[in-house]
């Protein structure tokens, strides 16, 4: 119940800046927020919606590819030095540069559908996430293994009762934290090499000088990020009891 009212706060806190500024700067490009809402309402089981849902796949495959690939390669090097030592040099090669550079790649190999953006959130995320698990996977105390091996476990229990529950915190916020990137990168790419997604939504409005719409795309993309954070914050709070005890 806190919770639900600290968001709401918030919530009404920017919709009264929002709607002061439309009024102090009176300008066609800054409409008040219930115009942007009324069109909200209005395309939301439109045009708006289907912009919204196309949006909401993309972010989420890639954010399950990116899951299903970094956490067991995470798994991996964190466990094996060896690994991890041959690995170490190519991921701080590849790491520090941009994703969203490779964007003019991934559109003449994958086009401008779906995949080269799925692709793109991947790359975003799996960085992000596989170096959290790497780390939390390798740091795991040597004498609480031990002692879960001396009690019988194998490989499997040891992974599943010891290593997963240490990496599964830094896991989940790295999610939350590189979520947002992904979200950004999504809008510029449907914005340069797409004709569905929010991005597209809002720069056609852009470029129509619609700009109720546009705003009306803005609080589409803004729901998807706040939705995905939302998730997120309460996987943490389901799966990592021990966190809040």
């Amino acid at each position: 119940m806190r919770r639900t009212f600290e968001t709401g706060a918030a919530v009404a806190a920017l919709l009264l800046l929002w709607e002061l500024l439309a009024v102090v700067l009176d300008l066609e490009a800054l409409p008040p927020p219930g115009t942007a809402f009324a069109v909200f309402g209005r395309d939301f089981l439109g045009p708006l919606g289907w912009h919204l849902l196309v949006s909401t796949y993309r972010v989420l495959a890639g954010i399950a590819l990116a899951v299903l690939t970094a956490v067991p390669l995470g798994f991996i090097l964190g466990r094996n030095p060896a690994a991890d030592r041959l690995a170490a040099p190519l991921i701080y090669l590849v790491y520090p540069v941009p994703k969203i550079v490779l964007l003019p790649v991934l559109i003449p190999l994958l086009g401008i559908g779906d995949a080269s953006k799925v692709l793109l959130i991947t790359l975003i995320l799996f960085f992000q996430i596989l170096l959290p698990v790497r780390d939390g996977a390798r740091y795991v105390p040597a004498a609480l293994v031990d002692s879960v091996v001396s009690l019988g476990a194998n490989t499997r229990a040891l992974y599943r009762h010891v290593i997963w529950p240490a990496v599964l915190p830094e896991m989940l916020t790295a999610l939350r934290v590189a979520s947002g990137t992904a979200i950004a990168v999504l809008f510029f790419a449907e914005t340069i090499s797409s004709q569905e997604g929010l991005g597209y939504y809002i720069f056609d409005a852009l470029s129509s000088w619609a700009y109720p719409e546009m705003y009306a795309g803005i609080i589409a993309m803004g729901l998807l990020g706040f939705l995905i954070y939302t998730v997120l914050d309460w996987l943490e709070r389901r799966l990592c009891t021990w966190k809040y005890l």
